[in-house]
């Protein structure tokens, strides 16, 4: 020790202090556009390229986001996420190319498109198609252009130089190729069967395009005479009441359902008003009979029915008849507006329906097969077909009888208990009951947010449950034959169901399951063998594929890929000639699908086929199914025919659209998914857990979170989400994000600065360190096989947490905490402080690669920082190796289960003031665990002795002036103990 009379001196310039110009404050919204820059001048993903060329590829398929508008949080959310991914895999060694796109077609730019027009009082539909076309391809252009520019500014690396367009000439060329794939293999059929429409829009949409809102609807009751009953005669005269939300199907019901196994009543009874000027009705002879007679109805729906139309019995003996709905096979009805004649004249016969419920209504259900799956299924089975009475605005056809012209169906007027259905159904005394309060869900456009109906149009599908046959020269099957060059209003117009189609022999090569000769079953064998994440996905998937109808891939629009096929307008079957398709689509080749509406069609028939002969399709294809062949021009155009891609990643509202609709269309074509898996992340909602809209403002805009705080924050916050689940975002949300990211930073700019001046000649072998610096090393090991683990299992929720959880507690709060004393006043050639900065140099080394698919700015700064250079960057490096032979013999769960009973126990001390710091404590503890470091600098405190329980006194010792330990050799406060005056000296 150094004993001397004189002042204390001031030994801090003794002391070896952290040094680093990496700053605490990230500044990241400045910094990080001059990052992307740099990245681009290095060419930082061909340079990724060229080093993993050779290797294990990793390949993420990107889901194609529409060319419409500034990105949203939910866009962020994703495009971060896959990044994270794609560099995860890269920084494990793998050649992870990412190619980025965009779905250019379809209603969503259409739709923007029209508006224009609209603002300026002009119709679409004089346009000229190409004009009109061209349009919209600038409209998309635009957008990718501002969307790439907003992607790569949340730090998303990829071939944004070349990204995939579903415009581009060439994949319209392969997606008009993947759509004659399914024509040669006789997998289209023309028919026409309900689907979803858009009265607004004015075309069929996808489910995918359909959301649902709560909306209040009309409801009545409306009464049916029978006219025939062969199995119970005492029902001729009474009316089969039916109950509907829709009272705009009226107008084209056809027949009425029953069930089988449901019991019915016949009733006779009255419905009363008040005579006018009548208030409080005190006797009968104040009310007037409005409607009286028989009623059929579901039994046990009787008394919901008359607590709706206050329908009175006059007596018990009132009901004429009981049954079962076996009882009502044969019976005939008339439509209440029968008096019209023509359609309205027809009988209306009761057909069996196992869907008929008495959940709610009457137990008897109107069928109108223009306007529902059930009803389109069940008269078809009884030879009754769609009359095609509402035309492409949700209007009836001007011709139709009753209603022609008059209004949207969609129209709340229209359709209201005083709007003309309801007015002519009373006065023709078949209005039981009507109200304007039935609330419930209803499908709306997602794009217009206007409702939708189902309707029956002639629509090309692809079916679920055909046999897929092997290709073909010929004309295809399922065609619309009578359909050919009438107007869709005919109403002769009859196409058959794809049921009445001729069966197709089985393909042996398809498919491996019971029903893998169909779509379908190739399809659902295909989900088997997907590795889904999280594994409950499958079942959503699973569910949807074994539930949906035939894939309705035909839109009545302008924008997009021409279902480029010939009819035969004789039979009604479509071309199916190789030779035919071949020059088709060297014509989109050379000139996109806008060749299609400009091309010479006699030219591509050939000589063999006359044009007169052929109605030219110009319906163009559901968008679903140019995503859904992007794995074609995409995935197989870049990497190879038959490569699949490893990975597809999107929200989990995919699993009813690009998910699917990938699906499906690979398997149709390849018989196989076109991914090996399949990750689902939930939605971005605002910090109340509520659905983000501009509407309540209550969104948060990405694009101004990067402007304020930066991307890396943006990134931060969704690999510590349960992205699996929905998740929520807002100010609070990002300020914890916040203090993550600076415990992260702060971390980074330690090392940094403990590292400063580091040179290998330094390094020390890992058997020569102390115990503590080994036990660091086997949880660094530990953290690393973690770490890998989250990363293949697309965890990063768990990849974050494990890796902030090590920096904050076995690196902030243990490690250094420990080894500061070290690093500040042992001798730079002591081997405890050499095998502290040679696990710091690890340390550095492996967690700036861990932080690197998360933190991209960041780490790249990291490293910049520490490894200057003109064309270097972490995001070449590889996953990191560590050092073996790390492990300790020491009980270091119980040396740190120890140290926190210590640390509590010093805390009310410290509190009060009587210690300032912990190495002003003398501690005594029981069971004391052996360890190779002195558990006094371990536990950072002046000594440690055994007792019966852990006990905290005030230290007497002296403290040293360099090193502020108390410690026994020094004399006097101040002065210096053996190891700072060896240092020193």
């Amino acid at each position: 020790m150094t004993d001397t009379t004189e002042s204390p001196r001031d030994w801090r310039d003794t002391v070896f202090l952290p040094k680093t110009d990496f700053p605490m404050k990230a500044g990241l919204a400045a910094k990080e556009p001059a990052i992307l820059e740099r990245w681009a001048k290095i060419g930082l993903y061909q340079k990724l390229r060229e080093a993993r060329a050779g290797r294990e590829t990793f390949l993420l398929h990107d889901g194609p986001p529409y060319a419409n508008g500034d990105i949203h949080m939910g866009h962020a959310m994703n495009k971060i996420l896959k990044d994270i991914v794609v560099r995860s895999q890269t920084l494990l060694g793998k050649d992870a190319p990412y190619v980025p796109g965009w779905d250019c077609h379809g209603l969503p730019i259409e739709w923007k498109v029209e508006e224009a027009y609209r603002a300026k009082k002009l119709n679409k539909d004089e346009v000229d198609p190409v004009a009109f076309r061209a349009e919209c391809r600038a409209y998309a252009e635009k957008w990718v252009a501002v969307q790439r520019g907003q992607f790569e500014r949340l730090g998303v690396m990829g071939d944004w130089g070349t990204p995939y367009l579903t415009m581009n000439y060439q994949s319209e060329a392969i997606i008009a190729g993947e759509l004659l794939k399914f024509a040669e293999s006789g997998q289209l059929y023309r028919g026409a069967k309900p689907v979803m429409w858009s009265p607004v829009e004015k075309t069929a949409l996808a489910e995918a395009e359909v959301e649902y809102e709560d909306v209040v609807s009309t409801q009545i009751d409306v009464a049916f005479e029978i006219v025939e009953a062969p199995n119970a005669p005492e029902l001729v005269g009474a009316h089969a009441v039916i109950w509907t939300t829709t009272p705009w199907t009226i107008p084209v019901n056809q027949a009425l359902a029953y069930g089988p196994e449901v019991e019915y009543v016949a009733v006779r009874g009255r419905q009363y008003m008040r005579k006018p000027g009548v208030g409080l009705v005190t006797s009968p002879d104040q009310l007037d009979t409005v409607w009286q007679g028989v009623v059929l109805i579901a039994g046990q729906l009787l008394d919901e029915f008359r607590a709706r139309s206050s329908f009175q019995l006059d007596s018990v003996s009132d009901f004429v008849w009981r049954g079962k709905g076996s009882d009502l096979a044969g019976a005939v009805a008339r439509h209440p507006m029968h008096h019209l004649g023509g359609f309205f004249a027809r009988p209306r016969p009761f057909l069996p329906g196992d869907f008929v419920t008495t959940d709610a209504g009457t137990g008897l259900v109107h069928m109108a097969p223009d306007h529902g799956e059930d009803d389109f299924l069940l008269c078809k089975a009884h030879g009754i077909d769609p009359v095609f009475a509402v035309d492409g605005a949700g209007m009836y056809r001007a011709d139709w009888l009753w209603l022609g012209g008059q209004g949207s169906v969609i129209n709340k007027k229209f359709v209201a208990s005083d709007g003309p259905i309801c007015t002519d159904l009373r006065e023709a005394g078949a209005l039981l009951a009507a109200s304007d309060d039935f609330a419930h869900s209803y499908p709306h456009s997602w794009r217009s947010k206007a409702k939708i109906i189902f309707r029956a149009t002639p629509q090309w599908f692809i079916p679920m449950d055909t046999p897929t046959p092997s290709p073909l020269v010929g004309e295809g099957r399922g065609p619309l034959a009578s359909a050919s060059g009438k107007d869709e209003g005919d109403m002769s117009l009859t196409p058959p169901h794809p049921s009445a189609a001729s069966p197709l022999p089985p393909s042996p090569t398809r498919g491996e399951g019971d029903n893998a000769a169909t779509l379908r079953g190739i399809a659902l064998d295909a989900i088997e063998t997907t590795r889904w994440v999280p594994e409950r996905s499958i079942n959503r998937i699973r569910s949807m594929v074994e539930g949906r109808p035939d894939w309705v891939i035909s839109r009545q629009r302008a924008w997009g890929v021409p279902i480029a096929l010939y009819v035969n307008r004789a039979t009604g079957d479509y071309l199916r000639d190789p030779e035919v398709n071949a020059r088709i689509l060297q014509a989109f080749t050379n000139g996109g699908a806008d060749a299609w509406f400009q091309a010479d069609h006699q030219t591509l028939l050939g000589e063999r086929y006359t044009l007169a002969d052929y109605e030219v399709i110009t319906d163009i294809l559901d968008v679903w199914f140019d995503s859904g062949s992007t794995h074609a021009f995409v995935v197989e155009a870049r990497y190879g025919e038959g490569v699949r891609a490893d990975l597809y990643l999107e929200g989990s509202d995919q699993h009813r659209g690009w998910f699917q609709s990938s699906l499906l269309e690979s398997c149709g074509t390849r018989g196989r998914a076109p991914y090996g898996a399949v990750l689902t992340h939930g939605f971005a909602l605002a910090a109340d857990g509520t659905k983000m809209s501009k509407a309540k403002g209550n969104g948060v805009d990405p694009l101004k979170v990067i402007t304020e705080s930066g991307a890396d924050i943006l990134r931060l916050w969704v690999a510590q989400t349960d992205y699996f689940e929905d998740v929520r975002i807002g100010k609070e949300v990002l300020a914890g994000t916040g203090d993550t990211y600076r415990k992260l930073r702060n971390t980074f700019r330690y090392l940094l600065g403990a590292l400063e001046g580091f040179e290998e000649s330094e390094r020390l072998p890992v058997a020569e360190m102390p115990e503590l610096e080994r036990y660091i090393l086997a949880r660094l090991a530990e953290l690393d096989a973690e770490l890998k683990a989250a990363a293949n299992d697309f965890e990063f929720n768990r990849y974050s947490r494990a890796l902030t959880d090590f920096a904050n507690e076995d690196l902030s709060a243990f490690f250094f905490d420990i080894r500061k004393d070290s690093l500040y006043c042992d001798a730079a050639t002591d081997p405890k402080r050499r095998a502290y900065r040679t696990v710091l140099d690890t340390l550095f080394h492996a967690l700036v690669r861990y932080a690197a698919p998360i933190l991209s700015f960041t780490a790249e700064e990291v490293w910049q920082a520490r490894f200057p250079s003109e064309d270097g960057s972490v995001h070449l490096l590889d996953w990191p190796v560590l050092p073996e032979g790390a492990a300790t013999t020491a009980d270091w769960s119980a040396i740190r289960a120890l140290r926190v009973q210590v640390t509590e126990a010093i805390e009310p001390y410290r509190r009060e003031k009587a210690i300032r710091s912990s190495l002003e404590a003398e501690v005594t503890a029981r069971d004391l665990p052996a360890s190779g470091d002195d558990l006094a600098e371990l536990f950072i405190v002046s000594k440690v002795t055994p007792g019966d329980s852990v006990t905290v006194t005030p230290t007497q010792r002296h403290k040293c002036g360099r090193c502020w330990r108390h410690l026994p050799e020094v004399a006097h406060d101040g002065l210096l103990c053996d190891r700072c005056a060896k240092v020193v000296d």
